[in-house]
């Protein structure tokens, strides 16, 4: 066990620094003030961890969803208000995002 296609030891697994790099910073909704721990890896993807305390706090968690037609339809999809809050705290240089892309902006906002 062990080897490659070849009988070659199969190479150790890369170790994830991606925390290291980057940790998770804590952000609050501007809505309801639920704290949770967050990473923005780019301009369009965010990790969120939530605490038990946000969970409870979030106006948006406490509402009936629909069921969702994805493989685990149950779970919470994201809270509008919380986006709109890591965003602005990334926006405003709080919550770093570590690609370093600029920022999209949409050309109707120039009008």
């Amino acid at each position: 066990m062990g080897t490659g296609l070849m009988g070659t030891a199969a190479p150790a697994p890369r170790p994830d620094t991606r925390l290291e790099d980057g940790p998770m910073r804590p952000v609050d909704c501007a809505v309801c003030g639920a704290e949770v721990l967050a990473r923005k890896s780019s301009w369009d993807q965010t990790s969120i961890q939530w605490t038990t305390d946000a969970r409870t706090r979030c106006v948006e968690r406490a509402l009936p969803h629909p069921p969702e037609p994805r493989p685990n339809r149950n779970a919470f999809a994201g809270c509008a208000a919380l986006k709109d809050s890591v965003r602005e705290a990334a926006v405003r240089g709080e919550l770093e995002v570590q690609s370093h892309e600029p920022l999209k902006t949409s050309p109707e906002a120039h009008q």
